[in-house]
Protein backbone atom coordinates (compact mmCIF):
# COMPACT_ATOMS: atom_id res chain seq x y z
CA UNK A 1 0.00 0.00 0.00
CA UNK A 2 1.19 3.18 -0.45
CA UNK A 3 0.98 6.63 1.86
CA UNK A 4 -2.38 8.39 2.50
CA UNK A 5 -3.09 10.74 0.64
CA UNK A 6 -5.28 14.03 1.54
CA UNK A 7 -8.71 14.33 1.70
CA UNK A 8 -10.47 15.07 -1.39
CA UNK A 9 -13.07 18.47 -1.28
CA UNK A 10 -15.45 15.34 -1.11
CA UNK A 11 -14.23 14.41 1.60
CA UNK A 12 -12.98 10.79 0.54
CA UNK A 13 -9.05 10.19 0.91
CA UNK A 14 -7.23 7.51 -0.56
CA UNK A 15 -5.27 5.41 1.86
CA UNK A 16 -3.12 3.26 -1.01
CA UNK A 17 -3.14 0.75 -3.34
CA UNK A 18 -1.96 -2.79 -3.91
CA UNK A 19 -1.25 -4.14 -7.55
CA UNK A 20 -2.55 -7.41 -8.45
CA UNK A 21 -2.03 -7.74 -12.24
CA UNK A 22 0.50 -6.22 -14.06
CA UNK A 23 -0.16 -6.41 -17.69
CA UNK A 24 1.35 -5.19 -21.24
CA UNK A 25 -1.57 -2.67 -21.42
CA UNK A 26 -3.02 -2.18 -18.16
CA UNK A 27 -2.77 -2.63 -14.41
CA UNK A 28 -5.13 -3.68 -11.63
CA UNK A 29 -5.10 -2.31 -8.03
CA UNK A 30 -6.82 -2.74 -5.25
CA UNK A 31 -7.24 1.14 -3.45
CA UNK A 32 -8.38 1.65 -0.35
CA UNK A 33 -10.17 4.83 0.63
CA UNK A 34 -11.93 5.92 4.15
CA UNK A 35 -15.08 7.48 3.20
CA UNK A 36 -15.76 11.02 4.77
CA UNK A 37 -17.58 9.15 7.98
CA UNK A 38 -14.93 7.60 8.36
CA UNK A 39 -15.40 3.89 7.01
CA UNK A 40 -13.00 2.27 4.95
CA UNK A 41 -13.86 0.51 2.05
CA UNK A 42 -11.80 -1.51 -1.28
CA UNK A 43 -12.53 -0.66 -5.10
CA UNK A 44 -11.12 -2.34 -7.99
CA UNK A 45 -9.15 0.39 -10.34
CA UNK A 46 -7.77 -0.37 -13.37
CA UNK A 47 -4.39 1.84 -14.47
CA UNK A 48 -3.71 3.04 -17.79
CA UNK A 49 -1.03 5.25 -19.60
CA UNK A 50 -3.85 7.06 -21.34
CA UNK A 51 -4.80 7.22 -24.90
CA UNK A 52 -5.06 9.74 -27.90
CA UNK A 53 -7.48 9.30 -31.19
CA UNK A 54 -7.10 11.12 -33.82
CA UNK A 55 -10.04 12.22 -36.80
CA UNK A 56 -8.30 12.54 -39.96
CA UNK A 57 -9.69 14.33 -42.42
CA UNK A 58 -9.65 15.02 -46.13
CA UNK A 59 -11.80 17.29 -47.50
CA UNK A 60 -15.12 16.29 -46.86
CA UNK A 61 -14.30 12.65 -45.68
CA UNK A 62 -13.04 11.23 -42.67
CA UNK A 63 -10.74 8.57 -42.48
CA UNK A 64 -11.31 5.59 -40.23
CA UNK A 65 -10.01 2.19 -39.39
CA UNK A 66 -11.65 -1.41 -38.87
CA UNK A 67 -10.20 -3.85 -36.77
CA UNK A 68 -10.80 -6.92 -34.51
CA UNK A 69 -11.13 -6.06 -30.74
CA UNK A 70 -10.93 -9.38 -28.41
CA UNK A 71 -13.02 -7.59 -25.82
CA UNK A 72 -15.60 -7.35 -28.16
CA UNK A 73 -14.80 -10.49 -29.88
CA UNK A 74 -15.58 -8.90 -33.43
CA UNK A 75 -14.03 -5.85 -35.56
CA UNK A 76 -15.05 -2.50 -34.50
CA UNK A 77 -14.83 0.47 -37.45
CA UNK A 78 -12.96 3.17 -35.22
CA UNK A 79 -11.05 6.49 -35.51
CA UNK A 80 -6.90 5.50 -35.43
CA UNK A 81 -5.77 5.32 -31.78
CA UNK A 82 -3.30 4.62 -29.39
CA UNK A 83 -1.93 4.02 -26.00
CA UNK A 84 0.46 7.06 -24.80
CA UNK A 85 3.23 4.48 -23.97
CA UNK A 86 6.03 6.64 -24.15
CA UNK A 87 7.07 8.32 -21.09
CA UNK A 88 7.45 12.12 -20.83
CA UNK A 89 5.19 11.99 -24.90
CA UNK A 90 3.06 15.17 -25.80
CA UNK A 91 -0.37 13.87 -26.75
CA UNK A 92 0.34 15.43 -29.68
CA UNK A 93 3.39 13.88 -30.45
CA UNK A 94 1.53 10.29 -30.18
CA UNK A 95 -1.14 11.38 -32.41
CA UNK A 96 0.81 11.56 -35.31
CA UNK A 97 2.70 8.75 -34.20
CA UNK A 98 -0.30 6.65 -34.31
CA UNK A 99 -1.65 8.58 -37.24
CA UNK A 100 1.60 7.52 -39.61
CA UNK A 101 1.92 4.02 -37.88
CA UNK A 102 -2.00 2.97 -38.54
CA UNK A 103 -3.48 5.00 -41.41
CA UNK A 104 -0.11 6.25 -43.42
CA UNK A 105 -0.67 9.67 -42.92
CA UNK A 106 1.44 12.88 -41.73
CA UNK A 107 -1.02 15.81 -40.57
CA UNK A 108 -0.28 18.97 -41.04
CA UNK A 109 -2.17 20.42 -38.88
CA UNK A 110 -3.37 18.86 -35.01
CA UNK A 111 -6.60 20.60 -32.96
CA UNK A 112 -7.12 19.19 -29.98
CA UNK A 113 -10.69 18.90 -29.68
CA UNK A 114 -11.53 17.19 -26.54
CA UNK A 115 -10.03 15.22 -23.52
CA UNK A 116 -11.72 12.39 -21.17
CA UNK A 117 -12.04 9.78 -18.60
CA UNK A 118 -12.78 6.78 -20.52
CA UNK A 119 -14.77 4.83 -18.04
CA UNK A 120 -13.75 6.79 -14.80
CA UNK A 121 -16.00 4.10 -12.90
CA UNK A 122 -12.85 1.60 -12.70
CA UNK A 123 -10.60 2.95 -15.05
CA UNK A 124 -8.15 6.18 -14.63
CA UNK A 125 -8.04 6.19 -18.45
CA UNK A 126 -7.74 9.48 -20.13
CA UNK A 127 -7.69 10.14 -23.67
CA UNK A 128 -7.00 13.05 -25.88
CA UNK A 129 -8.79 13.75 -29.54
CA UNK A 130 -7.10 15.37 -32.00
CA UNK A 131 -8.22 16.77 -35.54
CA UNK A 132 -5.90 16.23 -37.90
CA UNK A 133 -6.15 18.27 -41.15
CA UNK A 134 -3.48 18.42 -44.37
CA UNK A 135 -2.35 14.91 -44.47
CA UNK A 136 0.07 13.98 -46.28
CA UNK A 137 1.18 10.56 -46.93
CA UNK A 138 4.02 8.39 -44.71
CA UNK A 139 4.74 5.23 -44.49
CA UNK A 140 2.82 2.65 -41.99
CA UNK A 141 4.37 1.25 -39.19
CA UNK A 142 1.52 -1.24 -37.82
CA UNK A 143 2.25 -2.53 -34.33
CA UNK A 144 0.94 -6.02 -33.00
CA UNK A 145 -1.74 -8.59 -35.06
CA UNK A 146 -4.67 -6.66 -34.90
CA UNK A 147 -3.28 -3.13 -36.49
CA UNK A 148 -1.27 -5.75 -39.25
CA UNK A 149 -4.96 -6.99 -40.15
CA UNK A 150 -6.98 -3.89 -39.96
CA UNK A 151 -8.46 -2.24 -43.04
CA UNK A 152 -9.08 1.87 -43.80
CA UNK A 153 -12.12 3.07 -44.72
CA UNK A 154 -12.87 6.38 -46.33
CA UNK A 155 -16.31 7.64 -44.78
CA UNK A 156 -17.88 11.12 -45.79
CA UNK A 157 -18.34 13.31 -43.30
CA UNK A 158 -22.28 13.69 -43.74
CA UNK A 159 -22.45 10.03 -43.56
CA UNK A 160 -21.27 9.99 -39.57
CA UNK A 161 -24.39 11.09 -38.13
CA UNK A 162 -26.14 7.99 -39.27
CA UNK A 163 -23.56 5.37 -38.71
CA UNK A 164 -23.61 6.21 -35.08
CA UNK A 165 -27.50 6.25 -35.15
CA UNK A 166 -27.18 3.14 -36.83
CA UNK A 167 -24.91 1.42 -34.14
CA UNK A 168 -22.35 0.62 -36.89
CA UNK A 169 -20.16 3.16 -35.50
CA UNK A 170 -20.07 1.99 -31.24
CA UNK A 171 -16.79 2.54 -29.72
CA UNK A 172 -16.87 5.63 -27.26
CA UNK A 173 -13.91 7.41 -28.56
CA UNK A 174 -14.64 7.47 -32.02
CA UNK A 175 -18.25 8.53 -31.30
CA UNK A 176 -17.24 11.66 -28.93
CA UNK A 177 -13.97 12.30 -31.92
CA UNK A 178 -16.42 12.15 -34.60
CA UNK A 179 -18.95 14.13 -32.96
CA UNK A 180 -16.74 16.68 -31.67
CA UNK A 181 -14.85 17.05 -35.36
CA UNK A 182 -18.30 17.40 -36.74
CA UNK A 183 -19.41 20.51 -34.44
CA UNK A 184 -15.73 22.13 -35.00
CA UNK A 185 -16.11 22.02 -38.21
CA UNK A 186 -19.37 23.51 -37.87
CA UNK A 187 -21.34 20.00 -40.02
Amino acid sequence: MTDPGPRSPSGFRSLGERVIHEGAVFSVVVGEFETPDGRVVQRDIVRHPGAVCVVPVVGDDVILVRQYRAAADREMLELPAGKRDVPGEAPETTAERELIEEIGYSARSLVQLATFYNSVGFSDEYSYVFLATGLTEARTDRQGPEEEHMTIERRPLSSIPGAIDSQEIEDAKTVIGLMAALRHLGR
